[in-house]
């Protein structure tokens, strides 16, 4: 009796085991207790699982539209042994170097030999680990170009308007001067006027009278 509950007991922790890697296995992929089989799925850099149960050990990503991986997505995988990355459209520019630092991180670096650049030209067919980080970071030169373009665009445009609010402020100060002034003078020839009329309209006294 003890040795059948015994049997039943391994088999319930087993069954919960299998149930524990099926539930982290990542949509579109399959897995079994270490393999996670994501090739031939049409997956790219944005439909790519974000993350990977924790026991695998082999991923299967070959045969997809990968032009890169996203930063850490191979990380904190400890028994990880291998991943399949052959036959995958490899963009070798800025957003590879996360591949590339992986790869020559690894120990078995042969297997990663086939693992090549699919683009740009200059870089097409080269092995992705050999790339140097100066050839990287030259092909993201256009990203910093145009955001130095971009700045210095928004810029002149700032200026220009600093510029053109500069000069209407001075424009109506000189407006404003100038009714200013004829404000001034106006209200002096009324005044004026004014005086005038007063004395004009002075009584003369009646010497004649007396």
């Amino acid at each position: 009796m003890l040795r059948r509950m015994s049997h039943w007991l391994w088999l319930l922790l087993l069954l919960i085991c299998l149930l524990t890697v099926v539930s982290g296995c990542p949509s579109p992929c399959s897995c079994t207790s270490e393999i996670v089989d994501c090739r031939n799925k049409d997956l790219t850099s944005s439909t790519l699982p974000a993350s990977f149960p924790s026991t695998t050990q082999v991923i299967r990503l070959d045969m997809n539209n990968l032009l890169s991986i996203p930063n850490g997505l191979l990380d904190h995988l400890p028994n990880l042994r291998e991943v399949f990355l052959k036959h995958n459209p490899w963009h070798c520019d800025c957003d590879i170097l996360y591949l590339r630092s992986w790869l020559q991180g690894q120990q078995k670096k042969g297997l990663y030999r086939d693992v090549t650049c699919a683009s740009p030209e200059p870089l097409e067919g080269r092995v992705i680990m050999f790339l140097t980080e100066d050839e990287l970071v030259t092909t993201c030169q256009y990203w910093y170009c145009n955001l130095a373009v971009i700045s210095q665009l928004c810029l002149f445009i700032f200026i220009v308007v600093q510029g053109i609010l500069l000069i209407f402020i001075i424009l109506s100060l000189r407006r404003f001067q100038k009714i200013a002034r004829e404000a001034r003078r106006t209200a002096k020839e009324l005044q004026q006027s004014s005086e005038t009329y007063t004395y004009d309209n002075v009584p003369l006294c009646d010497y004649d009278r007396t």
